[in-house]
Order: C-alpha cells, then structure tokens, then sequence
C-alpha cells in the first residue's frame, strides 16, 4: 500500500497512440515523469487536435518556484499561441490554428540569449526574448490537459484541453531545424532524451483514454 498522494507512473511505448480529453474538467490530466531537473535549454515538440474556440492549455511545466516555469498556451481571443519561460510570456500571432485537424508544433528556449521560438506545422517563427541568466530547475512537475496556477494544481476548468494530444517529445537541447521538419513530417527522428513519446512514463488522473491516433486515410 503506497502512501497517500504518491504516484506510481507505469512507462508504456505510445508510438501509433494519442491520450484523448474527451470532457471540459478541471481535473482530467495526465502527469510525466520527466527524466531531468535542470534545464538551461529546451524544446519541446507535440502534436494536439481541437475544436476549441477558448483559452486552452498545451502543456504546462511547474516548479515550486514559477507556475509557468514553461508553459504553451492558447490564447483565443487574441489568437496567439503564448509560450510561457518562468512566469514571462511572448506573444505569436498570425498562426493558422484551425479546428479539427492535427497541428505540430515545437517550442525552444535557451537561458544564455533568453530567446524563445516556436515552429507552427514546420513554419518557424521569429525568435522573441522572454528570459535569461537561470536555468529552470526542479522538483518540475509536467502536465497534459490542465494549467498549473500552483506546484501541480490550481486548474481553472476554462483553460483545459479538451481534444487529442500525440507524439509529445521534450530535449534537453535545442533541435535544429533540420530534427525539428523530420518531427514535423513524422521521418525518423532522435526522440526526447527528457520525454519520449516512445518509452513515456506517466499517469492518468479522472477520464483520460488511451487510443490508436486517428489518421487522416489518403
């Protein structure tokens, strides 16, 4: 019998899988387990599908510390996706978020130029500062499907990911934009050495499902 509030995160091999949402919650999510603490680079690439129209959440990174230490985000009313680096966000518009179809899409960041920059379905965006000097560092806790506004909790119902999520890979590194189109157009590519979609350990919390990822037939 395990204490109370410890997690047991079982590893499964997700490759042909996607975790659906499939209800407006402000508990359903799914927690990682990440394989590192200290960040002084990162990207992070995943794939979601949606028919949300609201703010919604992408994926959010929590440390004691910064409840945003890194988050995506989707901003409907301005229509930006909004990547957050220790409480700071920048602001990308101009992005074709349509409804109901798969969009791939990869963040980095590095500490030493405090840039950050996305990669909307392979387009790269400019790069835009947000912050510097310090590494992100843990205890971090990931999360899919909910935003953190505390260490591992304080979700807001109006910010949760209702949809598909697939193919969620975090480096502790900076792809180039070579790794990030084979990602991108689903060639063979170094997985997450931090997250691997491929030996992804997790847990799911509240209604959550596991299913083969639904493919567009040619």
């Amino acid at each position: 019998c395990l204490p109370q509030g410890i997690l047991v995160f079982s590893e499964q091999n997700l490759s042909g899988k996607m975790f659906t949402f499939p209800l407006e919650s402000n508990r359903a999510h799914v927690r990682l387990n990440a394989s590192r603490l200290d960040f002084s680079s990162l990207t992070l690439c995943h794939r979601s599908f949606t028919d949300l129209k609201r703010d919604h959440v992408l994926f959010s990174l929590a440390t004691p510390v910064h409840s945003n230490d890194f988050l995506i985000f989707w901003d409907g009313t301005n229509k930006e996706i909004e990547p957050h680096i220790k409480d700071r966000k920048a602001e990308f518009g101009g992005r074709d978020y349509k409804p109901n179809m798969w969009h791939s899409i990869c963040t980095t960041w590095d500490s030493e130029s405090g840039l950050v920059q996305i990669w909307f379905n392979g387009l790269p965006s400019i790069r835009k500062f947000v912050s510097t000097g310090t590494n992100i560092v843990g205890p971090v806790i990931i999360i899919l499907g909910q935003e953190q506004d505390s260490h591992g909790g304080g979700f807001d119902i109006k910010q949760s990911f209702v949809g598909m999520m697939s193919d969620v890979h975090l480096w502790d590194h900076i792809l180039s934009s070579c790794e990030i189109q084979n990602y991108v157009d689903e060639l063979n590519f170094t997985p997450g050495n931090v997250l691997n979609w491929s030996a992804l350990e997790f847990e799911i919390l509240d209604k959550v499902l596991i299913e083969n990822k639904l493919m567009t037939c040619h």
